[in-house]
């Protein structure tokens, strides 16, 4: 009697959604976000289906060229169109446009209850504390020159 083996098979990325995304940029500039990867054991290897030990061995067996072809020319549109937005990401303009945004949502958090009153007790803090700030720098300011 002949002992079967399974043999690993190859797994495809994930297709586009049915909505339409794809990772690609659209009209307005914005991305959808990618495809979260498989979740991995305490190994970091992805987890099995569990019938052969192997990941993806529910995967179609063998693909045609044509099909593996189309597959690297979509795998190579989504590096491009992910390669082009981390170059965005790292534009200086772009990280100091995320931290003003990122202060100014800070500021109105602290300055502003969840429905959107205006915190006085807060607000007044706020600007005692600038005052002070401001003798302090007029004060040194004057003995430095004086």
């Amino acid at each position: 009697m002949a002992e079967q083996t399974s043999k690993p098979t190859p797994t495809k990325p994930s297709e586009p959604s049915s909505n339409g995304e794809t990772g690609q940029p659209s009209s307005t500039g914005k991305t959808s976000q990618p495809a979260k990867p498989a979740k991995s054991g305490k190994t970091g290897q992805p987890k099995s289906n569990g019938k052969t030990g192997q990941p993806g061995a529910s995967a179609k067996v063998s693909q045609s060229p044509d099909a593996i072809e189309a597959e690297i020319v979509q795998t190579r549109a989504h590096l491009a169109s992910t390669i082009d937005e981390l170059a965005v990401r790292a534009q200086p303009r772009e990280i100091a446009r995320r931290q003003t945004e990122s202060v100014k949502a800070r500021v109105v958090d602290a300055t502003h209850t969840p429905e959107g009153d205006l915190r006085v007790e807060r607000v007044g803090a706020i600007a005692a504390a600038a005052a002070a700030v401001l003798v302090v720098l007029a004060v040194l300011h004057r003995r430095h020159r004086g």
